[in-house]
């Protein structure tokens, strides 16, 4: 980002670059830089709050003012405070589907409803299509038992699969929760309160367990769950 700051200022063109983390924006030393302590994926800071976010541009754009190489931090800070968001999960409804597979095919209609209202910028789609989730889902129950991960249908790359599994759960509980929830409070609700989440990570484990090669399994969750 602060390298194509450069390009784009010796042709004329003023930039801001906005960073999350310190270390990073005054190393890479973009021309004109705010440094916004908040959580990762928040570059604004708060959800739905209009006035924060636009006293964040304020300050960014502020800095347009200056003529010398200038970084400086936004004034508050936002938090990861650790927690999970709240999420009731809809009850069981076909009992010969995995748990996992049956409680995917539940959140359809929330995640439907989720889309129409927010759009699907984080939702399933990049690999797998809303409507063959749950099939997905069971490819990693096929691995959490035992198959291994290039017979058990994974129909991908498992990390970009999981992530749109990930991203149908999380957009879904948008319409559950009824609230924007602190930034990754949704991943931590996906893989330690879901039968799908709890799935992943379970074959995730296995195919480390069984040796595969660390790039396989290792970015199908964050590496910090």
């Amino acid at each position: 980002m602060s390298t194509l700051a450069h390009v784009f200022e010796a042709e004329g063109i003023a930039t801001v670059a906005l960073g999350s983390i310190g270390a990073h924006i005054q190393g890479t030393a973009p021309p004109r830089g705010l440094w916004c302590e908040f959580p990762l994926g928040r570059p604004l800071g708060k959800p739905n709050d209009a006035d924060f976010q636009h006293r964040v541009l304020a300050h960014a754009f502020g800095l347009l003012d200056s003529d010398r190489p200038v970084v400086e931090k936004f004034a508050e800070t936002i938090d990861d405070d650790g927690a999970a968001m709240s999420c009731e999960l809809p009850p069981r409804h076909d009992p010969n589907l995995h748990p996992a597979v049956d409680e995917a095919n539940g959140l359809r209609q929330a995640y439907d409803r989720a889309v129409a209202k927010l759009g699907n910028r984080t939702g399933a789609g990049r690999v797998v299509a809303p409507e063959d989730i749950g099939t997905a889902v069971q490819s990693f129950v096929n691995v959490a038992e035992g198959t291994p991960w290039k017979e058990a249908g994974i129909p991908g790359i498992p990390a970009r699969v999981a992530q749109d599994i990930r991203g149908y759960y999380e957009t879904a509980a948008l319409a559950l929760a009824e609230h924007a929830p602190a930034a990754w409070a949704g991943a931590r609700w996906f893989f330690t309160s879901t039968e799908a989440g709890r799935t992943i990570m379970a074959a995730r484990q296995a195919m480390a367990d069984a040796g595969e090669k660390q790039p396989i399994w290792f970015y199908i969750a964050p590496g910090d769950m």
